[in-house]
């Protein structure tokens, strides 16, 4: 028995890889590719696929939408490909739904489809109690701050969190740091640290936030004092009191 697989990614590169990874599995056949939430929707509601692949983090319109604008009654089985945070992984383990994080390697998607094999052949879907309840934990995750409007010659930018490095403070500013450039605002540490995500940035310091995904390696340094090393090259004092903190967050998000 032929089943059939939708891929709703905005990347090429991951639908690229996806195709390539089914190979090795012939009882799934390709029947579609969505580059969007809006035209993912419109093709799990046409094409009644037996399976999708659906990218968390998609423009405009992301995974989640997709689940609530399809219904999750009517979802296939579904396998979230994402490259979320720990937050987010976290809620997926608890409600026993699969994901694959990017980039994956050729034994986790195995896994990934032995898992949803088994689930297509006795004809079980994921209850959906436990995609409501991913989706509630989600949406408290949706709080934390996901833009930030920096000045900019008498107009307003908005710059996304996760392309932030770090922030430090200079008096009663905040000084973000992201991707070759930096922002002033006005603002205190207290305030920023509550608004982001824990499982995505972390204090290491009273003057300093990081973003998690953006430390290239932690060093000794002397008298016991540690620095983190970014991958931009910055490297920065990390607090002795939160340097337990630190490698127990590093070592659930690699």
């Amino acid at each position: 028995m032929k089943y059939e697989a939708l891929i709703v990614d905005d990347e090429p590169l991951a639908r690229r890889s996806i195709r390539k990874h089914l190979k090795a599995f012939p009882e799934f056949e390709v029947v579609g590719e969505c580059g969007d939430g809006e035209t993912g929707v419109a093709a799990i509601r046409e094409q009644k696929p037996d399976l999708v692949f659906l990218d968390i983090q998609l423009p405009e319109f992301d995974g989640f939408d997709v689940i609530r604008a399809v219904g999750k009654h009517e979802m296939p089985v579904t396998i979230f490909v994402t490259a979320y945070d720990r937050y987010a992984l976290q809620a997926f383990d608890a409600h026993a739904l699969d994901y694959l994080l990017k980039p994956f390697s050729e034994e986790r998607f195995r896994d990934g489809m032995l898992r949803a094999l088994r689930t297509l052949q006795i004809g079980k879907q994921a209850p959906s109690h436990q995609l409501s309840q991913l989706l509630d934990e989600i949406k408290r995750k949706k709080d934390y701050l996901e833009r930030i409007p920096v000045p900019a010659k008498g107009r307003f930018l908005f710059l996304n969190v996760r392309d932030l490095n770090w922030i430090e403070a200079e008096g009663n500013y905040l000084r973000l740091h992201g991707n070759g450039t930096s922002h002033l605002i006005r603002g205190n540490m207290n305030e920023m640290e509550a608004k982001l995500d824990p499982g995505r940035f972390m204090r290491i310091h009273r003057s300093t936030i990081v973003n998690l995904q953006r430390i290239r390696e932690v060093q000794p340094w002397f008298h016991g004092h540690h620095r983190v090393v970014m991958t931009s090259g910055q490297e920065l004092k990390l607090s002795r009191y939160q340097k337990d903190k630190l490698r127990v967050l590093l070592g659930k998000t690699s």
